[in-house]
């Protein structure tokens, strides 16, 4: 008999049934109530290592209130790109970040924009040994981390309140 194993589609099946369940605000313990399997089952699902048979399909878009297609979707493309919109929304707090990022003015978006793209595109610098006034050596890491950045934010998050009491 020869051995299943899940491939690149069973992954964007699983990451499709992330992006769905994170949308409908449930938690992966209420799913695999609702569907009868294990939260273990639904976290494999989800990472695409085990394979969703057509039932259990069937019963995952029931309960998610979704068509077995909607599951599907896009995946005629051979190539599923880590990058795609699905596959970054099914990402740990992403659909959370977008939600406080669309309460936002576009100065405040523009902000978060910049301050997360300094902050992916820094390199933590090593710093190997700072000698303290009593010569003792310490070592650690020193993240390169902007205060700027951040102080930018800040202000541009100080003007839009202030901007917002002027209105009002």
């Amino acid at each position: 008999m020869a051995v299943r194993k899940s491939g690149p589609l069973d992954a964007m099946v699983g990451a499709k049934i992330r992006m769905f369940r994170i949308n409908r605000g449930m938690s992966q313990t209420a799913l695999a109530e609702r569907v009868g399997v294990s939260f273990q089952q639904v976290q494999k699902y989800e990472k695409g290592a085990n394979r969703v048979g057509a039932s259990r399909l069937s019963q995952i878009a029931s309960v998610l209130g979704i068509t077995v297609g909607e599951l599907f979707e896009s995946s005629q493309e051979k190539t599923a790109a880590a990058n795609s919109p699905v596959h970054l929304l099914a990402e740990p707090g992403a659909l959370r970040v977008l939600k406080a990022y669309l309460r936002t003015n576009s100065r405040v978006r523009l902000a978060i924009a910049r301050l997360v793209e300094s902050i992916a595109d820094q390199k933590p610098t090593v710093q190997k040994s700072v000698v303290q006034k009593s010569g003792i050596q310490k070592s650690g890491i020193q993240k390169s981390m902007t205060k700027a950045s951040v102080a930018r934010l800040d202000a541009a998050t100080r003007g839009e309140r202030r901007s917002s009491r002027a209105r009002t």
